[in-house]
This record gives structure tokens, C-alpha cells and sequence, in this order.
């Protein structure tokens, strides 16, 4: 690793506020003599709407993404996401500043940016590792195609008029066939995304698992379910299925499921590492995210945590 210190900064810069944020947290940066990081489409954006904007590095071309110290994200939980995949495979962590809806993912909010700078310059934060997920999609027994997925990887319908014909598995013995919309495969930190919308559990991040739910399923047993973290789902496209399906991951990497096709998730052997600037209990971030009502309660009365 080099001796610059590199801070890469991942923003929604077709968002106004989130490209103000990001020219924002570039000053704080260069204020301190050191020199933000950018991905180049990022760079392009605040360079056009700023025509005088400088000082920064591009990431891939003036530091290596080897490099990275941390990551500083502006946005929603979709360019939290977008930061992962930037920086998978490093050690750098990741920390979110909040200007989406809900941010499940993010840290802090828009009020607490100069704070949550500072933080990140003098390391005041803990690394959490994230259960991720491998993702493979074999055919005829070969792989053809390999990802990841830190929320979900999702086997959908290609067709909106058509059922996928799909059977499930778990480490490696067939549970059960049937026709659905599709199928969900979530980490603990996904449960809260698309697992939740499909009716899925939510299960708290310390929990090593995998959680499986299927979509609109025509089914008897079509129940979500939840394996340990050394278990592994399997879901077959059958080839009595009309059309093909399609492998979503994370709502970003997609690849076309043909008749036959089968994906495969397990556990990653690179978890993803997000910066914790507090301990909060995640019952907290529950109620704070979802604005759950929990008025009345009569419990006890320790001392409060925020509850990002």
C-alpha cells in the first residue's frame, strides 16, 4: 500500500443534493491536504456541473483500488451497494452518509457529514464484516457465469405473462418443484430489502445465515426458509418452463437463465466490510427505519442509543 492516504468517495451524482454532498466532503478532504478519490463516470458528472472542479484522483487510473483507505458514500442503500462492488475483494471499509429514503445500509445522516469525515480521518469507527453471498450459474454441469451478492440473488421470471418452472435445493437434495414468479436467496443483511417485500424474515445481522423465499409460488410448501452459513441453495430452472428467467444480484449484475440453467449461493469466502461509527442495538434501527410504533411500551429504562 502506498503512504498517500486515498479516500474514495461514491456518490448519486444525478442527484443534486448527492453531488453537492460529494463536492462538499472533496473540500473538507482537500482542506486537509488530502487528495479525494473518484470513479471516472463520477469525475465526468461533477466536472460538468462544476467546470471548475479539480483536485482530486481518479480511481483506476491515478490510485489503484488496492490503495483505497475507506470509502465515504453519499447516497441511498442502491450506491452503498455501488460501493461494494467498486471496492470487492480490498479491506477498505465502507461508511454510508444517508440522502435516500430509507438507507438501511448507511451510518449517519446529511447533518452529520463534517462529523462523519472527521471520524473517518482518524479511524474512529469499527469494522463490521457482512455475510455475502457466492453466486454461480452452471449449465450442463459447467459454470458459465459467476458473481456475488451482498442483499440477494434472485431468480426471476424473464416474462411478465409467464410462470418460471423452478426446483429448489438445499445442500445439494431437492426440496421442491413448482411454478412461481421467482425465487429469493438472502443474506441477513438483505433480509431488510427485497427478502422482506416477498414476506421473508428479518433476521439480525450477527446471524449467520441464508434465508430462501419464493415469489408468488403455486405451491403447497412454498414457506421461506433459513439454513446455516455453511449450507447452500440451489434453484433449477426445470426445462418444462416457457421462456427463460433471469439471475438478479443485488439489483445491479443480471445474467439470462435458459431452460436447464442452475444457480447455485453459498457463503463467500469475502464478506463486505462496512465502518461503524456507533454500537446501536439493531432493534433500534428497526424502529428508526421503518418508523415502527412503540409507543407505551413500558420497559427498561437504560441509557438511549442513536439509533442509526
Amino acid at each position: 500500500m502506498s503512504a498517500a492516504r486515498h479516500i474514495l468517495i461514491v456518490s448519486h451524482t444525478g442527484r443534486r443534493d448527492s453531488l453537492d454532498a460529494a463536492l462538499e466532503v472533496c473540500s473538507l478532504l482537500a482542506a486537509v491536504d488530502l487528495v479525494p478519490v473518484l470513479p471516472r463516470d463520477e469525475f465526468d458528472d461533477m466536472r460538468a456541473a462544476e467546470p471548475t472542479f479539480s483536485g482530486v484522483d481518479v480511481l483506476g487510473e491515478d490510485v489503484k483500488v488496492d490503495d483505497v483507505e475507506s470509502v465515504i458514500v453519499l447516497g441511498g442503500d442502491g450506491t452503498i451497494l455501488r460501493a461494494a462492488e467498486l471496492v470487492r475483494g480490498t479491506r477498505a471499509p465502507i461508511v454510508g452518509v444517508n440522502l435516500g429514503h430509507v438507507g438501511f445500509l448507511a451510518e449517519s445522516e446529511r447533518d452529520d457529514l463534517h462529523d462523519t469525515v472527521q471520524r473517518v480521518l482518524s479511524f474512529d469507527y469499527e469494522v463490521e464484516e457482512r455475510f455475502a453471498l457466492q453466486v454461480a450459474v452452471l449449465v450442463d454441469g459447467a459454470t458459465v457465469y459467476e458473481t456475488w451478492a451482498l442483499n440477494e440473488a434472485t431468480v426471476e421470471k424473464a416474462a411478465r405473462e409467464r410462470m418460471l418452472e423452478v426446483v429448489i435445493e438445499v445442500d445439494g437434495r431437492p426440496l421442491s418443484s413448482f411454478g412461481c414468479d421467482g425465487v429469493v436467496m438472502s443474506t441477513p443483511t438483505g433480509s431488510t430489502a427485497y427478502n422482506f417485500s416477498a414476506g421473508g424474515p428479518v433476521v439480525w445481522p450477527e446471524v449467520e445465515a441464508m434465508i430462501l423465499v419464493p415469489l408468488s409460488a403455486h405451491a403447497l410448501f412454498a414457506r421461506p426458509l433459513v439454513v446455516g452459513p455453511d449450507s447452500s441453495f440451489a434453484v433449477e430452472v426445470l426445462s418444462r418452463t416457457d421462456g427463460s428467467g433471469v439471475l438478479w444480484c443485488d439489483g445491479r449484475r443480471a445474467h439470462t437463465l435458459e431452460p436447464g440453467a442452475r444457480v447455485v449461493a453459498r457463503r463467500s469466502s469475502q464478506p463486505v466490510r462496512l465502518a461503524r461509527l456507533r454500537r446501536a442495538p439493531f432493534t433500534d434501527r428497526l424502529v428508526a427505519k421503518f418508523h415502527l410504533p412503540v409507543t407505551g411500551w413500558r420497559g427498561p429504562q437504560g441509557p438511549r442509543t442513536d439509533a442509526l
